[in-house]
């Protein structure tokens, strides 16, 4: 069969296509995947899913007219291969390259930003409004993953269908996994239906069986339905969404591409919303990633023959690995403390601890706001010591229960917020670069970060004896750790790191490492730099500051979060409120602006944060200072 994939320009040439050459394309797409993503890496398992369902939706539906909405956009790499980004399918999470969501300024294919799960029925049910109040006639298909459904939102916005909405319909991508396997009841819903018939063919066969009772068949089939709707509820997830307004179709084979297409066929102008339950399987098309779907979900570069990953040069110690490796170790020391994560225990590196003591390492599922709230009804007691280890972003989806399940009723709860800074590949919904703003400003709690391994066990440590609500976030970077004894961490202590007298480097974390690099290339300049590690954002180490600031009057933070509302603005106000009138404070952080993908190193240059830019930027300053002066 000729190469369809190559020569696609759009999606609407799919509707020409016969069910042959459609089933050779998705073999194309497939092929496509895994060679690329051999090389960069990236969403593997979740895509080779995905293509049969992908193509039957650009074959139904007149797309970008027709909105496809996708929970999570990570699922969008088949997507995106059909609506002519085909050629640069190869960038895809590369600095300048595609984005590994949907982007809306990448394609009008792609109505949303979409990272984070569970939002898009809520989102779509806000277009299809905007479209019925503009008389118009598109369809709205949101695409969901099964883990979207422990999401809280979801569930909200299930309660709000109308009943009357037309050409809507909800398409449940069944697969049984989010990234790590699913928890909850609703996996239990859902998983019925692989050890039971369909409900639509018991029905058929009861009334089959009912109506050849001679005398009495016909009218018990007429009027049985109570007893047809008691089997229903026993073998079906229908009722479970019937509940919300939503007719029920399905299981069907998401890798039947006839099948796909003809049911949508069938549904595609009902004047209800409907919920089209599809079961696929996570890395069809490859026995490894079927075989091993949660390291294959993000999947490093593998050989595409074998499957296998590839060797790594090193295995770096990081920030994430020895903070899982910390917690086993303490559990195993303490064994009234526990951790909480939303459906991320392996890329927290919780998951030893949660082989090793399964009732002391709860996952909860995708579900940040339940997660935060279910920590601090454990720790109110003060009996039990829980850490909730969250990713930044996504702890922002818990915003008010953290000031109100936590902070107000001081539950001495530790937040272990993983990927505290840059998202690098994932990009512009996944920054960790908001945390600190939105959490100086509640009460009652204590917010640090580490510059190494070492002080990353000795914050943990440490936290378990203040009684207080911390939060310690650190960055998925490298970083070192040694065997020497932990010390007990004094609870808003700073450190200096070195010595000067000209001007003070206040940074944060990892940017410790930035920042003594700038002291060196100062000093060619005549310029003697303090480097200083806070370690602690709140408190501040005042009494530090104001040692330092009796004898220098220039401060320069230095820090990988937004410089609204981090570090810098901490010292700013401080300055302003407390410090002494000459005192110049300049800020380096990131700019209020939104932050694309891209390699690390190649984002802190562009964002000024380098050491050469952040030196550059310096000296110009201080030449302008001194001249005033």
């Amino acid at each position: 069969m000729k190469p369809i994939l190559e020569n696609l320009t759009d999606p609407k040439e799919l509707h020409t296509l016969s069910f042959p050459e459609l089933t050779g394309l998705a073999i194309e797409i497939r092929r496509r995947i895994i060679d690329i993503l051999s090389q960069t890496g990236g969403h593997l398992a979740s895509n080779l899913g995905i293509v049969e369902l992908t193509l039957a939706l650009h074959k139904v539906f007149d797309t970008p007219t027709d909105k496809l909405i996708f929970d999570v956009g990570h699922q969008s790499y088949v997507h995106k291969l059909l609506t002519g980004r085909n050629g640069r399918f190869p960038t895809l999470r590369q600095t300048n390259g595609l984005s590994g969501f949907t982007d809306p300024e990448e394609s009008p294919y792609d109505l949303f930003y979409a990272g984070h799960a569970g939002n898009a029925l809520s989102l779509s049910l806000g277009v299809a409004k905007d479209r019925d109040l503009n008389r118009s006639q598109e369809h709205v298909i949101p695409i969901l993953g099964d883990a979207a459904l422990t999401c809280g939102l979801t569930l909200e916005a299930m309660n709000n269908i109308p009943k009357d909405l037309k050409n809507f319909i909800v398409i449940l991508n069944d697969n049984a996994m989010s990234i790590s396997k699913n928890v909850g009841a609703i996996t239990n819903i859902l998983s019925r239906f692989f050890n039971s018939p369909t409900a639509n063919n018991i029905y058929q066969d009861l009334i089959d069986v009912i109506t050849k009772i001679p005398g009495y068949g016909e009218t018990l089939a007429k009027h049985g339905s109570r007893v047809k709707e008691s089997l229903k509820n026993l073998v079906s997830t229908a009722p479970f969404f019937e509940q919300f307004g939503l007719s029920y179709v399905g299981p069907i084979d998401g890798h039947d591409i006839k099948k796909l297409v003809e049911t949508l066929e069938a549904l595609k102008n009902k004047d209800h919303p409907t919920l089209l339950h599809v079961l696929t399987v996570k890395g069809q098309g490859m026995q490894n990633a079927i075989n091993n779907p949660t390291p294959y979900h993000g999947a490093k570069p593998f050989d595409r023959l074998t499957g296998e990953f590839l060797p790594s040069k090193s295995s770096p110690t990081t920030f994430p690995k020895i903070f899982g490796k910390q917690m086993l170790k303490l559990a195993k020391a303490i064994p009234n403390l526990m951790a909480i994560t939303p459906a991320m225990p392996t890329g927290s590196c919780l998951d030893e601890m949660m082989k090793v003591l399964p009732h002391r390492c709860i996952d909860v599922g995708i579900a940040e706001g339940h997660a935060v709230t279910y920590a601090g009804g454990i720790g109110v007691s003060r009996e039990t010591q829980v850490v909730a280890c969250i990713y930044s972003s996504f702890l922002q989806r818990a915003f008010d229960n953290i000031y109100h399940d936590v902070c107000i009723q001081d539950s001495p709860v530790i937040f272990a917020i993983d990927r505290a800074g840059l998202a690098t590949g994932d990009g512009v919904t996944a920054q960790g670069i908001y945390d600190i703003a939105f959490l100086r400003a509640m009460p009652n709690i204590v917010i640090a970060q580490p510059r190494n391994g070492d002080l990353l066990k000795e914050l943990l440590e440490s936290a378990l004896s203040w009684n207080r609500t911390v939060a310690i976030r650190y960055p998925n970077l490298k970083t070192t750790e040694t065997e020497k004894p932990l010390q007990k961490r004094p609870l808003g202590k700073a450190e200096v790191l070195a010595q000067g007298k000209d001007i003070a480097l206040i940074a944060l974390g990892h940017m410790c490492d930035v920042a003594l690099e700038v002291k060196e290339q100062l000093a060619n300049h005549g310029i003697d730099a303090m480097v200083i590690d806070p370690i602690f954002v709140k408190p501040l180490d005042e009494e530090l500051l104001y040692e330092v600031t009796r004898e220098i009057n220039v401060l320069v933070t230095i820090e990988e979060h937004a410089i609204n509302g981090g570090l810098g603005s901490m010292i700013n106000d401080w300055s302003m409120q407390k410090g002494p009138g000459t005192l110049n404070v300049l800020n380096y952080g990131i700019p209020d602006q939104m932050i694309p993908h891209g390699d690390h190193k190649y984002l802190l240059e562009r964002l000024g944060l380098s050491a050469d830019k952040i030196t550059e930027s310096l000296l110009e300053k201080m030449q302008i200072y001194m001249t005033a002066h």
